[in-house]
């Protein structure tokens, strides 16, 4: 699929210059009481290097008897915490009534959760509400990896002339037991920032996490992927919290994250820098093209082996050739430094091709032997 509609964006500044690069959020999963509200945003305030606090609102749950947030009363706290602290203010909306009530309560920023994200009815029917309101709002991936519906949330919330967009890379959802709550799978969010370069991607590493151990981990990562800011859950006291309690920080905790963490720049002045860093790219270049050079005389090679099989009414597929190969190149690669996962997929994915080229030429045969 060709996506060009959001290309538009790139014109546009990012909405948060001026509240500082990269952007940082905090605040507790859901709101659950006044106290608890001041004061998570209170201390959150006197660390002096977070511009906006987050909190839940109405808590989507799995499983119905959980907690499922306060309410249109939270929104009363919230306006409280931009009065007594002035920090911005966001929430997660998921029906034309939560925008209402948002912007009742001058929420300064709105966010679209994952499993929102993952229905354009929902997404269709939030962004015609939101016509002609020029407020921020920031869209979660969905529960899928799957950029394309991503990329269809912000280019309906662009089309009905939102122009303050952010993507939130909140990571997807495993289907077997992981480590983490969410895979991350950066490739995704990457891909996302290849189509349009200047639309601001902030990290949620607490929903990939799942546990405040993995947070500071994958925090770095994604300001290692010059992702643009982060929202991480933060509530004074976690471990009474009534949602999630195992992925939110202190604000003493994230003041200590803050600190610890690299905050590197796009790019340098120093031209030695520059210098060496335009050799290796030239070499990665030279490499690359020798590759794929190489990987289309294989391929070549591949054909002529599925013309000599077509001849001889031999199958495509060799399983002993297969293991053999599998063997003998994992083997040579890691004898040079490569991962075996990396090998083995990018084996698989050179095998898929040759079946497929091989299919094709035998597809050919048989076509012309038919026709005699």
């Amino acid at each position: 699929m060709e996506m060009t509609k959001l290309k538009s964006i790139s014109k546009l500044n990012k909405w948060f210059d001026g509240l500082n690069e990269p952007l940082i959020i905090a605040g507790p999963c859901s709101a659950e009481s006044e106290e608890q509200v001041m004061q998570t945003a209170k201390e959150i305030a006197a660390l002096g290097k977070v511009k906006v606090f987050r909190s839940g609102i109405w808590k989507p749950r799995t499983r119905p008897g959980n907690f499922e947030g306060v309410g249109e009363e939270g929104l009363l706290w919230l306006q409280q915490v931009k009065k007594e602290t002035g920090l911005l203010t966001t929430v997660e909306v998921a029906n034309p009534e939560h925008v209402d009530l948002a912007i009742k309560y001058n929420i300064d920023i709105l966010w679209i959760g994952a499993r929102t994200t993952s229905n354009p009815f929902s997404i269709q029917e939030l962004a015609d509400h939101l016509k002609g309101y020029d407020k921020p709002v920031m869209v979660k991936n969905p529960i899928n990896p799957d950029v394309n519906l991503w990329v269809g949330a912000l280019e309906r919330f662009h089309k009905a002339g939102i122009n303050k967009l952010a993507a939130v890379h909140r990571g997807f959802y495993p289907f077997e037991a992981t480590s983490l709550r969410n895979i991350p799978k950066w490739e995704v969010p990457i891909e996302l920032k290849s189509i349009c370069h200047n639309l601001p991607i902030i990290c949620d590493p607490s929903h990939i996490a799942g546990n405040t151990e993995y947070i500071a981990e994958i925090s770095q990562k994604a300001l290692d992927l010059n992702m643009d800011g982060l929202m991480i859950e933060t509530h004074y006291n976690p471990t009474v919290a009534l949602s999630d309690m195992n992925q939110q920080l202190t604000p003493q905790q994230l003041g200590n994250l803050l600190d610890n963490l690299i905050f590197r720049t796009t790019s340098t002045k120093d031209e030695d820098f520059a210098g060496i860093l335009d050799t290796l790219r030239n070499q990665i270049d030279s490499i690359d093209q020798q590759m794929l050079e190489l990987l289309s005389q294989r391929m070549n090679i591949v054909e002529e082996i599925g013309k000599y099989k077509s001849k001889n009414e031999v199958t495509i597929l060799q399983l002993r050739r297969w293991e053999k190969i599998l063997s003998t190149r994992l083997k040579l690669g890691k004898s040079l430094g490569l991962s075996e996962d990396f090998v083995k997929n990018l084996l698989q994915l050179v095998h898929k091709e040759s079946i497929q080229r091989q299919t094709e030429v035998m597809n050919k045969f048989t076509s012309s032997k038919n026709k005699e």
